[in-house]
């Protein structure tokens, strides 16, 4: 079975009402909207070229809440790996800051497929030039969404599904 991260945007009052009633979260994920990414597997990766380690040992680090803020939209809703997360507008607008800070080229210093063996970070088997590209391109998508999401005062749900 695959972890696959879903980051969405949405306004400030639609997450005021899904904090209040998420029964309509799932429904969102079935949507064709411009304002949802699908990173797939690439999430770990990206926690570890941006912290040095993979989830488990970067739960305190600030960059790890792109992904996992620790405010849970609804702790009752499992999406299969946990509840859904969420960042209010002024969140987003610092993370994405510190994303702007960091160049996407910048990350190819940190892709060691050895460390990140040893260190267990999901999916495993990172291997070559082909897949320090991917995380690469997904951390470029993921600081583009956060920099769209602050441009427009957007708060930001993210699910592992």
């Amino acid at each position: 079975m695959s972890m696959l991260l879903y980051l969405i945007r949405i306004d400030d009052p639609s997450l005021h009402t899904l904090l209040q009633d998420s029964s309509h979260l799932a429904d969102m994920l079935d949507r064709d909207d411009l304002r949802m990414i699908d990173i797939d597997k690439d999430w770990d990766g990206i926690l570890f070229l941006l912290t040095g380690t993979s989830l488990a040992g970067c739960t305190d680090h600030p960059l790890s809440h792109i992904f996992f803020s620790g405010q849970a939209v609804d702790e009752r809703q499992d999406f299969g790996y946990g509840p859904a997360h969420y960042l209010r507008p002024a969140q987003v607008s610092a993370l994405s800051a510190q994303l702007a800070a960091i160049e996407p080229v910048s990350l190819y210093a940190r892709y060691s497929p050895a460390v990140m063996t040893q260190e267990d970070v999901y999916p495993s088997g990172w291997d070559d030039q082909e897949d320090a590209d991917a995380l690469v391109r997904s951390y470029s998508r993921i600081r583009d969404f956060y920099a769209a999401a602050t441009r427009d005062g957007e708060a930001i749900i993210t699910l592992l599904v």
